[in-house]
C-alpha cells in the first residue's frame, strides 16, 4: 500500500500536469486521494494546482472536518465526499475545467454518443449533470444521479470530475474526456457524425468485460432523461 508521503508526491504530480496541460487556470480545480480510516487527502483552497508542494495539502476526515495541514480545504469537499461514499471502489478524483469538454458543458451538450472505440471500451458515456452552484451542497446533488454508473461527469456550465481506484486511473480519464470532446466538436465542425452501431457496440462492451472485468463503465449509448438541463 502507498504511503501517505507516496500519495502526498502524487497529488502534487498529477496537479503540475492537469495544470501543464491547461486543464485548469489560475487555481482552479482540485484532487484527493482516499487514505483509509476514513481520512481524505486533498487539495487546499486558493492554491494554483501547477505550483502545489506536498505540505501544502490537507486531510479531512468523512465529514470534511479539517484533521491537519496548515491551509484551508477546497470549497468543493463535498463533491469529493459524495462520490467516495457511494462508490466504494474509487480512492481517488480528478476535478478540473478542461477547455473542449468545459464548453460541451456548457452548451448544455453531454458526450454519450459513441464515435471512438477505445472511449467505449476505457470509459463508456459522459453524461451531463445540471448546473449546481460550486462549493455547495446543491453540486453534489446534481451529481447523485450519475455517480453509481459512470466514471466522469460533465457539469453543466462549470467542468468535468472523473475518478478511479488509483489517482493515475482518474487523471487519465480526464484527458480522455478532454481527448473525446475535441474528436466530437471536429464531427460537430464537419456537420455529421458516424457513431458505433449497436451490434458494433456490443462487440466492444464484450472487449471491455475482458480487459477491465466484471465492473464497467457505462453502458452505450446513454438513455435519454426526461428531465431537461438547465
Amino acid at each position: 500500500m502507498p504511503t501517505e508521503r507516496k500519495h502526498r508526491e502524487e497529488i502534487v504530480r498529477y496537479g503540475r500536469m492537469v495544470h501543464s496541460r491547461g486543464f485548469v487556470a489560475a487555481m482552479d480545480g482540485n484532487l484527493s486521494v482516499r487514505l483509509g480510516n476514513g481520512r481524505i487527502l486533498v487539495t487546499p483552497t486558493c492554491l494554483s494546482k501547477g505550483a502545489m508542494r506536498a505540505s501544502d495539502l490537507v486531510i479531512v476526515d468523512s465529514d470534511g472536518r479539517h484533521v491537519s495541514g496548515r491551509r484551508n480545504v477546497t470549497s468543493e469537499i463535498g463533491m469529493h465526499l459524495l462520490i467516495y461514499r457511494m462508490r466504494p471502489d474509487v480512492n481517488a478524483i480528478v476535478h478540473a475545467h478542461p477547455p473542449t469538454a468545459t464548453g460541451f458543458a456548457a452548451a448544455g451538450m453531454d458526450l454519450t454518443e459513441p464515435l471512438v472505440c477505445e472511449v467505449v471500451v476505457g470509459l463508456g458515456c459522459i453524461p451531463l449533470a445540471r448546473y449546481g452552484t460550486p462549493g455547495t451542497s446543491e453540486l453534489a446533488q446534481t451529481l447523485e444521479p450519475y455517480v453509481p454508473d459512470y466514471d466522469a461527469i460533465l457539469m453543466s456550465n462549470h467542468g468535468v470530475v472523473t475518478y478511479g481506484d488509483t489517482l493515475e486511473r482518474a487523471y487519465m480519464k480526464m484527458e480522455t474526456v478532454e481527448h473525446f470532446a475535441q474528436i466530437a466538436l471536429v464531427t460537430h465542425l464537419l456537420g455529421r457524425q458516424q457513431p458505433l452501431k449497436q451490434g458494433e457496440i456490443e462487440k466492444l462492451l464484450l472487449a471491455r468485460t475482458k480487459y477491465f472485468g466484471a465492473k464497467m463503465a457505462a453502458t452505450m449509448p446513454l438513455p435519454r432523461m426526461p428531465e431537461k438541463v438547465s
